[in-house]
């Protein structure tokens, strides 16, 4: 007789069976996806980089596998609070210490997919959240929200960094928008398709890069480089994001999945 409570069978009934979809956000890590850029005075970000030890050779004849190196928000990624200098105090604010059941939430998507395909630098404000919630209903608390952009469809050109002299040309939101999802709407936290929870410009904002600053500041977390987010309902995703347990790291590559009722 099964010991395994009806809730959790359920769900794996569910899974097994196709009526509960599994949808993959993550990007594929390798040595050629594009990390973030910054000016040319401070630390650089890593990418990734692999390896092979042995593959079946005389290196180990019946095993295959390979040194990697990369740095904690290369790839898609987790920030955690104690990634941004307000963060630094967050109590358990690093990625060993955060509670496991804050890597399973329920997500909200925004879809701001065609403001960022006439505006590559949209900005992401109050007001457009406000009016979004009366076209949608609102945002429910501890739920992640999820910008779709459709950015990720930039992966593997030029254009996704979107590089320029002033630097990078990205869409995402301002301190107004923040503050709003983060002591109104309680969000777990904000996923973006591009290299950074801010927007590309957003250095040079009034309040210079709101996002970092304010989802860490407030024990909040970011996801970054995710992909996929046009296959995920408005409502009723659930989000499975699960940061190495790196000892008192700031972030960390990771897999992120949702998990979808099938229409």
């Amino acid at each position: 007789m099964s010991t395994t409570p009806a809730l959790l069978s359920d769900l794996a009934v569910a899974i097994a069976g196709g009526s509960i979809e599994i949808v993959d956000l993550t990007n594929v890590l390798s040595s050629d996806f594009p990390v973030i850029v910054l000016p040319s005075e401070f630390g650089q970000c890593e990418p990734f980089r692999i390896e092979t030890v042995s593959r079946y050779d005389g290196n180990g004849p019946a095993w295959y596998w390979n040194n990697i190196s990369m740095n904690e928000h290369t790839g898609t990624h987790f920030d955690a609070p104690a990634h941004w200098i307000t963060g630094k105090d967050v109590p358990n604010g690093t990625v060993d210490a955060v509670a496991p059941r804050d890597f399973f939430h329920p997500a909200v998507v925004v879809d701001i997919s065609a403001q960022a395909a006439e505006d590559e630098d949209f900005v992401v404000t109050r007001a457009f959240l406000e009016e979004w919630e009366n076209a949608n209903g609102p945002i429910p608390p501890r739920h992640w929200v999820l910008l779709r952009s459709d950015w990720s469809k930039k992966v593997g050109t030029v254009s996704y960094l979107n590089l320029r002299e002033d630097g990078a040309h990205s869409p995402g939101p301002d301190a107004g928008a923040m503050r709003f999802l983060v002591h109104e709407r309680d969000c777990v936290g904000l996923g973006v398709e591009t290299v950074g929870t801010d927007a590309g410009q957003a250095s040079h904002f009034d309040e210079p890069l709101p996002a970092h600053s304010i989802l860490h500041g407030n024990g909040r977390f970011g996801l970054q480089c995710l992909t996929n987010l046009d296959q995920l309902p408005t409502f009723g995703a659930m989000i499975v994001a699960m940061p190495l347990k790196i000892k008192g790291g700031s972030g960390s590559p990771l897999r992120v999945a949702a998990m979808v009722p099938k229409a």
